[in-house]
């Protein structure tokens, strides 16, 4: 401090102090953490009831690690040979993951799921916080957690659970994209790849959302920060009770409407009619714009002089709920004509959507008829982390990692962590420790 005081301040100098007053400061908290854990598991272990079947089989020392670094950890073991499972009371308690204090576990699921790339999250959470953590036990904290993390989001709905407040509009909307996997997880499936081989797997990705109003000239506002994400690597028979558990904790049964926003997939419009008989059903209009697209060129070709102009009447025509209109017009001018077959198969994704794609009632209902929330999401919540160049993932691996980076979007990483804690400490027999 004295040298820095005399000589001419610098950038490079200021930045030396601040790491320097960080160590010094972290020292002195990380010796003040250590002592404190100590005394805590002391008591945890003297207020200890072994279970019936468990036996004390001495103690031992462990190296925690916390935000302010490392100390020694010291508590009992028990050991039941019924079971061949062993535990240490209070790790439970104190709501240690393998040896990282609940802080420090939480951070390292944080960054570990946000950044790209695992080496990433360990050179971030070492340059600016100055944690030393290797990338390797980053990813096994991550997978440890995010176990959990998937089991959290696929838990049923209950009372306790379900938002109580009344919602004028619900939106429940669900999409897919490929996420690449190693060989072993792809054995036997069929994909896209020349061979008929799969390169990737299918994860799917559910939204939930809100609206209360609609702006001045009548378009739809979605609520501020009300989107909640869940994932899953399973099929779409159980993609879809999982994302109707999550609408009901959103308050489906409460709402004036329940809106579903999808894909023309023909998967997810079964897991509607399954999972949400009730709602609204909309096809994603700019999917059908695409297929309109589609439609004009097989009928008349994308180089034709008037290919731009029928667009933009056919875009029109859907939004004036004339999508039976455009049907019955596409068939009449190519009737007998050499290219029919290929318009009618192109046609089809409209024959088997009319009645969800009645695009100028729905907006005038004050509804969204985009899914860009839930397709955006897979773009940023599966795609920023899991669909990154030269990744190749296992089922786990991604899954874990999704259920974490879901929670992290949906804002309820506090509400897990919280209630992973509590179920740590229910394990033990033990007095609470004291505020």
């Amino acid at each position: 401090m004295a040298r820095f005081q005399a000589a001419e301040p610098t950038g490079v100098a200021v930045a030396q102090l601040e790491f320097l007053l960080r160590t010094a400061l972290f020292k002195s908290a990380n010796e003040l953490v250590g002592w404190m854990l100590q005394q805590a598991a002391d008591r945890i272990d003297a207020a200890y009831q072994p279970k019936p079947g468990e036996e004390r089989k001495g103690r031992e020392t462990i190296s925690a690690q916390g935000i302010f670094g490392h100390f020694p950890l010291s508590r009992d073991y028990y050991y039941h040979a019924g079971k061949k499972q062993g535990h240490y009371p209070a790790d439970a308690t104190l709501g240690l993951e393998v040896s990282y204090t609940p802080a420090l576990a939480k951070l390292l699921c944080l960054e570990g799921a946000d950044e790209s790339t695992y080496l990433k999250a360990e050179r971030h959470l070492e340059q600016t916080g100055g944690i030393p953590v290797s990338a390797r036990q980053i990813q096994r904290v991550v997978q440890r957690v995010g176990q959990a993390a998937q089991r959290w989001q696929e838990r049923a709905a209950d009372s306790a659970s379900c938002d109580s407040r009344a919602v004028p509009i619900l939106y429940v909307s669900g999409d897919g994209t490929g996420v690449p996997m190693v060989p072993e997880e792809l054995e036997g499936r069929r994909g896209k790849q020349r061979d008929g081989t799969a390169k990737t797997r299918q994860a799917y990705l559910g939204c939930v959302f809100t609206q209360h109003k609609v702006d001045a000239e009548g378009h739809p506002i979605r609520d501020w920060e009300s989107t909640t994400y869940v994932s899953s690597l399973q099929s779409i028979h159980e993609f879809g009770p999982l994302l109707r558990q999550e609408a009901l904790r959103r308050g489906m049964a409460k709402a004036g409407q329940v809106v579903l926003l999808i894909d023309g997939a023909t998967g997810l419009e079964h897991m509607g009619q399954d999972c949400f008989k009730d709602a609204i059903q909309i096809v994603d209009f700019y999917h059908a714009l695409v297929h309109a697209g589609e439609v004009l060129q097989a009928l008349i070709g994308k180089d034709h002089p008037d290919y731009e102009k029928r667009r933009r009447k056919g875009a029109k025509q859907l939004l004036q709920d004339k999508v039976q209109s455009l049907i019955d017009q596409t068939r009449k001018e190519c009737a007998g004509q050499p290219q029919a077959p290929a318009v009618e198969e192109a046609l089809g994704y409209f024959v088997r959507n009319v009645s969800r794609m009645q695009y100028g009632t729905f907006r005038a209902a004050g509804y969204f008829i985009g899914s860009g929330v839930v397709e955006a999401g897979c773009k940023t919540v599966i795609g920023g982390r899991c669909k990154q160049s030269g990744m190749f993932w296992s089922e786990s691996g991604a899954e874990n990692i999704l259920a974490l980076r879901c929670l992290n979007y949906s804002q309820r990483l506090d509400e897990f962590w919280k209630e992973r804690l509590n179920d740590h400490a229910a394990r033990n027999d033990c007095l609470p420790l004291a505020a």
